[in-house]
């Protein structure tokens, strides 16, 4: 079931990463530390109450201009508050925005030792004209004067304020319980047992072209289904006799909406699709590369650990097509995505229907090869090769012992090292061991997962 998506917006310098950080429960780095997947972090899981949810920082998406916009001089220390201000306020309309297309509930951050803004003004009457759960978080009310002081912004009218300080966590609680009391019910969903495949990308990579495409196949029956998200219509088709579901995401934004850097915020959608689906279509537009926000969203579909495939689109438009430019634009992806390079890449044009036949097997195959389970004496059987090929790494003389590995789970596939030292694995030595796992059983497009475990070799 996807959980609950709750955005926070404002201006800049109003505490909205520190109280990111406070509703995840820990103090997350602007940079992600997985090997590979350097990136912004702009979204945590949260729990509170029981109900668990996701959290996402706006401010962490759109890099806001060193200059004010319509050519001015730069804003500085000695800048008046109110001016600076109403400079931001284009910048955060689009995050309110996204975040009322995007999220089931909305938290303004205000900044309580500065009071009412024109930007918080701003943003304000586009948020009563939603009706999404709203909620003003006054920060930096870190005394009982500023939390007195709190209550000018009920001049916003989105309903109650919470004093709060982002810093020393006062207040937050309150918010938190408000703001999960107003998710919808838990509803359990009837059982859907057909291969979901989200697919996912920047704004006119081609989403809508390629899920037409597929659909015109004479292969394919189809029906429209609602989906579980107010911003998404899911397709269901049977493929070769197999139920599958199609999730788009074609509708980031609105038309007339489109406005220089509302781009950044299509991972607030492609989230939701990517925690619903089995297999993430990732469209790449060919004549782009692989951007920035590119991957962003393949991080967001490791960080889900599922399963993907990396279409490149609009082939059609790159001049001196051939087998030779294929590899070269093939070896541009697996460096760009270097923490995804068990991936397939495909290369279609959605436009005049090449290779679209291909799309729908591939993402299958890859949902077949990750429910495969390697039979425990056959998992033992290729790590005790692999380490005779390459011994284990040593630190002071102690090295790392492999006693035992067992699969416990697919969907994603697990495996479980039970060993000497946990210390003593290295990040080198796991992806070999993984290679050497990947040479002998593929699972093809699908990340896998290692677990290792102390123990004794008596036990």
């Amino acid at each position: 079931m996807t959980k609950p998506l709750v955005a926070l917006v404002g201006r800049p310098n109003v505490g909205k990463s520190t109280l990111f950080n406070r509703l995840a429960g820990q103090r997350l780095a602007v940079v992600d530390d997985i090997p590979g997947t350097t990136r912004d972090r702009i979204e945590a899981e949260s729990e509170w109450n029981g109900r668990a949810f996701t959290v996402v920082d706006t401010g962490g998406i759109e890099v806001l201009p060193e200059r004010i916009e319509r050519g001015s001089k730069p804003l500085s220390a000695h800048t008046p508050l109110a001016v600076a201000s109403a400079e931001f306020i284009p910048q955060v309309r689009e995050q309110a925005e996204m975040a009322i297309a995007a999220a089931d509930a909305v938290v303004l951050v205000v900044d309580a030792a500065s009071g009412i803004t024109a930007a918080d003004e701003e943003v304000a009457e586009i948020l009563r004209r939603s009706r999404k759960p709203l909620f003003v978080a006054a920060n930096k009310a870190d005394s009982a004067r500023r939390r007195e002081e709190a209550v000018e912004f009920y001049a916003l009218g989105l309903g109650e304020v919470f004093p709060v300080s982002a810093l020393h966590g006062t207040g937050t609680g309150d918010l938190l319980d408000a703001v999960v009391a107003a998710f919808p019910p838990q509803e359990t969903e009837p059982e859907d047992e057909s291969i979901k495949i989200a697919i996912v990308g920047r704004p006119n990579v081609g989403k809508s072209s390629l899920l037409n495409a597929i659909l015109g196949h004479e292969r394919a029956i189809v029906s429209p289904i609602p989906g579980t998200t107010r911003d998404a219509l899911d397709t269901r088709i049977v493929w070769e006799t197999l139920p599958v579901t199609l999730i788009d995401t074609a509708g980031i934004r609105r038309r007339g909406h489109i406005e220089v850097g509302v781009e950044k915020y299509s991972v607030l959608r492609a989230l939701k699709a990517i925690q619903r689906a089995d297999v993430v279509l990732l469209l790449i537009d060919a004549m782009d590369g692989v951007t920035a926000q590119d991957t962003h969203i393949a991080g967001f579909i490791l960080e889900e650990v599922k399963s993907a495939v990396v279409v490149v689109n609009k082939w059609d438009a790159v001049p001196g097509k051939t087998g030779k430019t294929m590899n070269e634009y093939t070896a541009h992806v697996r460096s760009a995505l270097n923490f995804m390079d068990y991936v397939p890449v495909l290369f279609v044009s959605a436009k005049l229907g090449t290779r679209v036949e291909s799309v729908l097997p591939t993402a299958l195959r890859v949902q077949e090869e990750r429910l495969i389970r390697i039979p425990t004496g056959e998992l033992n059987r290729i790590i005790r090769e692999a380490v005779e090929k390459q011994s284990p790494p040593s630190k002071a003389g102690k090295r790392l012992n492999i006693y035992y590995v067992t699969q416990p789970r697919t969907d994603p596939p697990t495996f479980v090292f039970h060993v000497n030292d946990t210390d003593l694995v290295h990040f080198s030595y796991e992806r070999y061991l993984e290679n050497q796992v990947r040479a002998a059983y593929g699972f093809l497009g699908t990340p896998l997962r290692f677990s290792f475990r102390k123990r004794k070799r008596e036990e």
